[in-house]
């Protein structure tokens, strides 16, 4: 070996040693960094993770209220449809129409059951504010107090939990 060749490798160690030393400085270092980094990305993680649990929530929340709004819209279309389904009807012609009345009524309540409206029971139901607006009051000794005795406007509920229109309800004391 030449004395150059020497001067190199001691110069080549000389600069492995000086980088193993400023390696060995900086491991603390970058642990810690490496750390701050995880915990971040985990924090990170977690508020993406209650960001897309907050949205859906948010979007089924949406969904409920437009088909609250669009069945409270329709839902006056209904009433009309069972006033004339009480009426009476003699002629022949007339007991046709009604057929005819009474399907678009079954169509019509179809379509409520599938977006998840359903109507409140009321009649002979014990009154209850939450469902049922009472709007008459009679004495009546035949039935316990506080009963539902005849529904003047049918009310409706959406997936059993948020109800749409309360039942117009006359109740006895």
């Amino acid at each position: 070996m030449s004395k150059k060749d020497i001067e190199e490798n001691l110069e080549q160690e000389t600069a492995e040693k000086q980088e193993e030393t400023t390696a060995a400085d900086e491991k603390p270092g970058l642990e810690e960094k490496l750390k701050e980094a995880n915990d971040k990305f985990l924090r990170l993680f977690a508020e993406f993770d209650n960001f897309k649990k907050r949205s859906q929530r948010e979007k089924d929340a949406r969904y409920a209220d437009a088909v609250a709004d669009a069945v409270t819209a329709i839902l006056p279309v209904g009433d009309n449809l069972e006033r004339a389904l009480k009426t009476e009807v003699t002629s022949e012609e007339a007991v046709k129409f009604k057929e005819g009345v009474e399907m678009v009524m079954k169509q019509f309540t179809d379509s409520l059951a599938k977006l998840g409206v359903t109507p409140i029971k009321a009649e002979g139901e014990q009154f209850d504010p939450n469902l049922h607006n009472a709007v008459m009051h009679v004495e009546d000794e035949t039935v316990d107090d506080n009963t539902v005795v005849e529904e003047l406007m049918k009310g409706y509920i959406l997936n059993n939990e948020r109800v749409v229109r309360h039942s117009m309800v006359k109740v006895a004391n």
